[in-house]
């Protein structure tokens, strides 16, 4: 095992009592008297959706376990970050990884990159239809092929796209850097636009920004705003025009290694947490927009219906690529659900 996997060697529990007061949950001592603990790792920062959804499953198992199982939460990469989580997660480095859905095509599960596509999904509730419904446990069971099971999906809301000028139609696209997450789909898009997609980790991606690695991005606006790009970004279009999303996954021997009891302990707390994270998703991004408006670093461009259509028109070819990738199928089945 790598050097980095004896990271895990220095971890430590970074909730304090105020954070999760916020959360309107009482701590519990759980780490003198816990038989289990359960190391969850991710990308970003605590008062995001995921990042306040994760705090709240650790609050809410401990305590109804009454401290039997313990769960140590590690934000902003503090571990592992995109490149390297997915695979602490199947080696057992940690325990609980909650990726965005991007992310596990480039473990060999390329149809997940169906909630990639432009313009495809128009409100939450269409989202749901699929992860909610049978086509999201079927893309579950695949993760099976590779050691994994899929315990929940939670949404981050809708991308907007940024960089130092404006971005209101293709043209606007020509000659930039675009940093995207590892998905064929997300790079097809910024291709289609007349960008060149740059694959950089979620952590790296600010630094980046600043230094001129690459020239913009898209995110959500929670996203944006907690990871300060607002500061080394003079523009922010809201485009709407992608979803992101996250699924919280658990290695297969360590779920086999739970007695029954206490997987439904883990199910429930952590579904109890992700009912959460979707209620407060918009919330947050609604939020970090007015905060946003009033900092006056970075121009908000709203467009018009015909400019996002043009946009849309642009990006069509993307389904195609998706089709090859990893068949038709799977697309049928989207627009089936949809």
């Amino acid at each position: 095992m790598k050097t980095s996997d004896h990271r895990l060697l220095r971890r430590r529990d970074l909730l304090c009592t105020g954070a999760l007061a916020s959360l309107g949950l009482a701590p519990v001592r759980a780490s003198a008297r816990a038989a289990i603990t359960l190391r969850f790792s991710h990308v970003v920062a605590e008062e995001t959706p995921k990042g306040l959804a994760a705090n709240r499953f650790k609050v809410l198992l401990e305590q109804r376990s009454e401290g039997r199982i313990a769960v140590q939460v590690f934000p902003n990469s503090q571990l592992y970050g995109d490149r390297d989580e997915m695979q602490a997660l199947q080696l057992g480095a940690v325990d609980l990884v909650a990726p965005s859905l991007s992310k596990f095509g480039r473990i060999g599960l390329p149809e997940f990159e169906l909630f990639d596509l432009p313009f495809t999904f128009d409100s939450l509730t269409q989202v749901r239809r699929i992860t909610q419904g049978p086509l999201g446990q079927r893309l579950f069971e695949g993760l099976t092929r590779q050691g994994l099971i899929g315990l929940g999906y939670f949404d981050n809301g809708f991308k907007q796209m940024s960089a130092n000028r404006p971005l209101l139609a293709p043209a606007n696209f020509a000659g930039l850097r675009m940093r995207v997450q590892p998905s064929g789909v997300i790079s097809a898009q910024m291709r289609a636009l007349g960008a060149q997609p740059v694959t950089l980790g979620f952590s790296e991606t600010r630094q980046a920004l600043a230094s001129g690695v690459v020239d913009g991005t898209e995110n959500p606006v929670s996203n944006f705003w907690t990871q300060g790009m607002h500061l080394v970004q003079r523009h922010l279009s809201l485009t709407d025009h992608g979803y992101l999303g996250y699924a919280v996954v658990t290695n297969q021997r360590l779920w086999q290694h739970l007695s029954p009891n206490d997987r439904k302990l883990v199910q429930q707390a952590l579904q109890d947490a992700l009912t959460f994270a979707n209620d407060i998703a918009d919330r947050q991004n609604d939020q970090a927009l007015q905060a946003l408006r009033a900092s006056h670093a970075t121009q908000i461009h709203l467009l018009t219906p015909a400019q996002r259509d043009q946009l849309r028109q642009a990006v069509r070819p993307v389904q195609r690529h998706l089709a090859k990738r990893i068949g038709a199928h799977w697309l049928d089945q989207l627009q089936q659900a949809l």
